[in-house]
This record gives C-alpha cells, structure tokens and sequence, in this order.
C-alpha cells in the first residue's frame, strides 16, 4: 500500500513538472529567411503600413461634392374648412393636393447646394493626395529605421552563437586537461597549485560562457519582437550571412553614393513634400479668400400671393472684413520655414553619409590588416600547446598566456566581422537603400 502510494506521489509530481515547466520550440533560421519573415509579421510595419489607405480614402473623401440640404418648412398640422376664418386670403380655401388630402394645407420645401469657387475642391484634393505621399514614405522612414534594427540584432545574435561556441569548446579542452591533472595530483606527479591554477581557468571559461548566455537572451527577446514569435520560441540564426563581402564593398563610390542618398532617403522626400505642402497649402488658403456660393430653389404653398409660388436665389458672404489675411500669412511663412528644414536635412544626411563611409573604411582597414591564414594558424598552434602541455614540455603560465592570448584573437576577428557588418548596415541606413544586397 505504501509502495503504491509513492509511486502515485512520484507520479503526481511528474505531471505538475511537465505542466509548469515552459515548452522551448527551437526555430532555426537563415538570414534571409527571417528577413521575409520580419517583412511580412512584424506588427509595427502592419500598423504603419495601414496609415496609407487611411491617406487614401481621405483623398477619395475630398474629392466627394457637399451633399445638397433639403428644407420642409410652415406645415400647418391644424387647418378649417377653408383656412384663415373659412376662407384663404381673396376669399377662397386652398385645394387639396390630391384627392382629398392637403386641402386648406401650407407647406414650403427649398433645396440648397453649396458651391465651392475658385477650384478649392481641387485645392483640397492635391493637398490630401501629398498627405498620400508622406503615409508611404514615412512607412518606408519606419521600415529604413526597423530594417537597420533587425540586421543588427541578427549579426549580435551571430556573433554570440559564434563566440559560445568557440568558449564551450576551449571549456570543453581545459576540462579534460584539469581532470587529467587532478588524477595527477593524486597521485603526486603534480603540484597541487598548477592544478587549481587550470580550475581556475575553466572557472573563468565557464563565467564567460553564462554572460554570453545572458546576452543571447537579451537578442532573442528583441528578434522574437521584431519576427512577432511566441515567447517561448528559441531562435537560432544560421552562420550562413555572416562574413562580410569586402570586395563589393570596397567597390562603392562615395561620390556616387552622396547623389543616391538624396534621391532615397525617405526622411528627405518627406521634407520635400512638406515644401510642396506648404506650396499647395497657401495656394488653397488664397482660395479662400473668394467666398462659395449656394444655389437654392425653392416652392412655397399658401404662404404667397400666389397658391404655388416657385423661387430660385443664392447666397454668399460679404468679404467685408474676413478675408482670410491671417491663414494667408500663415501660409506663407509656412513655406519659408519647409525650406529652411529641407536645405538642415539635406545637410544633415551629408554629413551622415561621410562619418558612415569613414568608419567602414576604419574597420575595413583592420580586416585587411588580419592575414586570412591567421585564423587557421591560430587553430593549429593551439592543438600543438595542447600536445605539448599534455606531454609536460610546455610549462603552466605558457600555456595559459597562449590560451588567454588564443581566445582574445578569435574574439578580435569575431567582433572585427561583427563591425564590418554593422558598419555597413549603417551605410545602408544613411543611404536609405539596400544597394548591394
């Protein structure tokens, strides 16, 4: 019975750890991949992306006529036989309208259409159709700024994949060559001292490998929001993409590039279209100034001389006093001030373009400097410390410099890879263009 009972316990507990512990589905992907994936998923690109129908639908709404008014005036609801004291005005009642409905009955019905002058429908319309501009170049603004975000993340996720596992299989070396000392220790070949000296090496290697665990979470976080996964997905990116293509970069012409980032970049075309704006803006406040007119007809039943009484007429303002003087003003400093912000932007991506052009140069410049057999070099000298401190012909502190001196290249490489990537990612950004994708 006791049994029994332990083993319902144990079962019991087995349930409540599968049902807390979270599910981790693991999703590996190229960078290629997840970048179609961003560019259909992520939901700031979604929302923004709606701002450009919303602009197009206010300009199909400007384009729409102002509805006619209709007007049903002086229904008497109470009438006599024949109307006023019996009788209609000479002395007679009104008719009816049909039959025998509406007879002594008055009623008055005016239509009205308001008719804008000096073509302001048009005025309007050719400001809201710029509206429709800015949605979508502000959309390409937001997409320029998420694009650069996302590219980063992928190289910093790259890299800290790249640096855990060449720290796990250093870790992976020492923890042989520790175990094979503590054996040694025990038995009296060794000082104890070298012994606790490689621990403490291993130690240090296995420090390192939790903070970069750390960091990967951190980039995972921010991915998984940008990719619009579940939170309990772990992402991995492929190694493919990593390594820079230097040749096609060194190909690039700064001059070239300086006339291609004014006719790209979005946050410039959104200042362009805030001057032609400006522009379309003061000519419909002009229009303004000419006041709209409302054409009306109308039909008047016993309130007249007449029985039936048909009238036309229409109405405007008096431009007495308002003639729009202040909107006009407005208007025109408006413009002066678009000009003056397009000429700073202008100015502005100049000057981002040659920091940006400068600092991949500088990381370009280290990258040649990095023979390419040094790494493969590096490699071969650390299998050949390894053997050598294995068979006691190389003592502790040599190996541990070399060891120490070993992973700080590798991590000077890895991280000369990760700035290139960056570097160019940002020219990219300063361009405001995927030229050489």
């Amino acid at each position: 019975m006791d049994i029994k009972k332990c083993l319902s316990g144990i079962l019991l507990l087995s349930i409540f750890s599968f049902t807390t512990s979270p599910a981790q589905d693991t999703l590996r992907i190229s960078r290629q991949q997840s970048e179609i994936k961003f560019l259909e998923e992520n939901l700031l690109l979604l929302a923004e992306k709606l701002n450009i129908p919303q602009a197009e639908a206010l300009t199909l709404q400007a384009k729409l006529w102002p509805n006619p008014t209709l007007e049903l005036d002086e229904i008497n609801i109470g009438t006599t036989v024949n109307g006023l004291n019996g009788t209609g005005y000479f002395g007679e009642g009104l008719p009816p309208i049909s039959g025998n409905f509406g007879r002594n009955q008055q009623i008055s019905v005016s239509i009205e259409q308001l008719v804008q002058t000096a073509g302001k429908r048009k005025k309007l319309v050719a400001l809201e159709e710029v509206n429709e501009a800015m949605a979508e170049q502000y959309f390409q603004d937001l997409l320029r700024g998420l694009k650069l975000e996302f590219r980063n993340s992928l190289s910093d996720l790259q890299y800290l994949q790249f640096s855990k596992k060449l720290y796990q299989t250093q870790l992976e070396s020492i923890r042989l060559l520790s175990s094979a000392y503590k054996n040694q220790v025990q038995l009296g070949n060794v000082a104890k001292g070298e012994y606790i000296r490689l621990k403490a090496a291993e130690l240090e290697i296995a420090k390192k490998i939790n903070d970069l665990d750390d960091e990967l979470h951190k980039e995972q976080k921010d991915l998984k929001l940008l990719l619009n996964l579940s939170p309990s997905t772990y992402l991995i990116i492929s190694e493919v993409g990593y390594e820079p293509d230097i040749e096609q970069l060194e190909k690039l012409n700064l001059g070239e590039l300086s006339s291609l980032a004014m006719e790209s970049r979005p946050d410039y075309k959104i200042e362009l279209l805030n001057e032609e704006y400006a522009q379309k803006n003061y000519r419909y406040e002009k229009a303004q100034r000419v006041p709209d007119l409302a054409l009306k007809a109308g039909y008047d039943r016993g309130g007249n001389f007449l029985y039936n009484f048909f009238g036309f007429g229409l109405t405007m303002d008096l431009p007495a006093f308002n003639r729009n003087q202040g909107n006009i003003r407005h208007a025109e400093f408006t413009i002066k001030q678009a000009e003056l912000l397009r000429s700073y932007k202008a100015q502005e991506i100049g000057n981002e373009l040659i920091l940006s052009w400068q600092n991949l140069q500088n990381s370009i410049a280290l990258y040649r400097e990095i023979d390419p057999e040094y790494e493969q070099t590096l490699d071969n000298l650390l299998e050949n410390y390894i053997s050598n401190f294995k068979n006691r012909d190389l003592g502790m502190l040599a190996f541990l410099d070399f060891f120490e001196a070993y992973l700080e290249n590798k991590t000077i490489i890895l991280e000369n890879k990760l700035e290139i990537q960056k570097k160019a990612e940002e020219l990219k950004f300063t361009l405001g263009t995927d030229l050489f994708n």
